[in-house]
């Protein structure tokens, strides 16, 4: 009785449904090709059909989150942005709790109440509280696996100090997550830009023009979809730092 009582225990336990590993490796491979538009369609297609099928599952669960958040921080039109942030932050906060020892859940969900707050002014997420919720989230996946997604947890929390609207904002500490993520993954394009925004803030246009020639002559071939885009925004932030050395 009892060894029947354990073996239903551990049944229990486990993941009630697993994807197919060979359905995970087909969305990874369109997730890589997100820039392209039929890519993406047949990728949330895949992960729409998949999720029907196995709505508790962790792996489609959080790569759900990922796509959103590539969204949501590409989202220009704050009504998108906000509608996106709040899914992604949904999406995310699922993952975790069907894997509260795995980082995907809450680095999405924090990434997700970020975009959120962008899109409703960061005066107005502070007002609503939204900061303990995501440092919560945030500080969970610095934890777990501060490195994921090429240093994304610290790259994250560096943002958040350079957003915050004074007195919060600390550009120092911005500048030091920053660092970590460039030490681990000096190819990050997106660490140089963000490292380059906020030199720029804090007065520093010489350094911050090193920073951004780091973006400009940096290499995509680590992540291409993220790499363009990164490249892409790098330009506004070129110009600011020309006109601020004139």
């Amino acid at each position: 009785m009892r060894l029947k009582l354990l073996a239903l225990w551990v049944l229990a336990a486990l993941p009630a449904q697993a994807a197919d590993p060979a359905l995970l490796s087909q969305l990874d491979a369109l997730f890589a090709k997100r820039n392209d538009a039929e890519s993406l369609k047949a990728l949330e297609a895949g992960l729409k059909d998949a999720l029907t099928a196995e709505p508790e599952d962790f792996e489609l669960a959080w790569r759900k989150a990922r796509i959103l958040q590539w969204q949501a921080d590409g989202a220009t039109e704050k009504k998108l942005k906000m509608v996106l942030g709040k899914q992604t932050w949904e999406a995310g906060d699922k993952a975790a709790k069907l894997q509260p020892a795995r980082v995907e859940g809450y680095y999405f969900a924090a990434c997700g109440i970020g975009s959120y707050s962008q899109a409703v002014g960061i005066m107005k997420a502070l007002g609503d509280g939204l900061e303990g919720k995501f440092n919560e989230r945030l500080d969970t996946a610095l934890k777990l696996d501060p490195g994921y997604d090429y240093g994304g947890p610290w790259l994250v929390k560096g943002r958040y100090y350079f957003e915050l609207p004074w007195p919060k904002r600390d550009l120092s500490k911005s500048v030091t997550f920053y660092e970590k993520a460039i030490a681990k993954y000096p190819q990050s394009l997106r660490a140089y830009l963000y490292l380059a925004e906020t030199l720029l803030k804090d007065g520093k246009a010489e350094k911050a023009r090193d920073a951004i020639e780091k973006v400009k002559q940096g290499s995509t071939a680590y992540n291409p979809a993220e790499g363009q885009r990164v490249q892409q925004w790098a330009k506004k932030t070129d110009a600011d730092i020309q006109e601020e050395l004139k």
